[in-house]
């Protein structure tokens, strides 16, 4: 998957949790899910939930504890696609 493929689809699945909407329009790899986008850590957990459906993958605790940024995000997602 493209990077900017996965990036477009991780804007999507964070839109309803973003508080700070012109960060969500500018996102990219270093945006920060809670310092940047005002994501309240109980909606990270909703956004972590949304990516195992979106994705159709299964994301363990320690996954989900370095999925913080869109970079590392992108690194869980990857690296669960490349196991299945």
């Amino acid at each position: 998957m493209l990077k900017e493929d996965l990036i477009n689809r991780l804007k999507t699945i964070v839109s309803p949790y973003a508080q700070n909407k012109e960060a969500l329009d500018s996102i990219h790899e270093e945006t920060d899910f809670i310092n940047d986008l005002k994501i309240n850590s109980a909606n990270l957990v909703d956004v972590i939930l949304d990516v195992e459906e979106a994705f159709d993958i299964v994301i363990d605790n320690d996954a989900m504890e370095k999925m913080l940024t869109v970079k590392a995000s992108m690194e869980v997602i990857e690296a669960k696609l490349s196991e299945k």
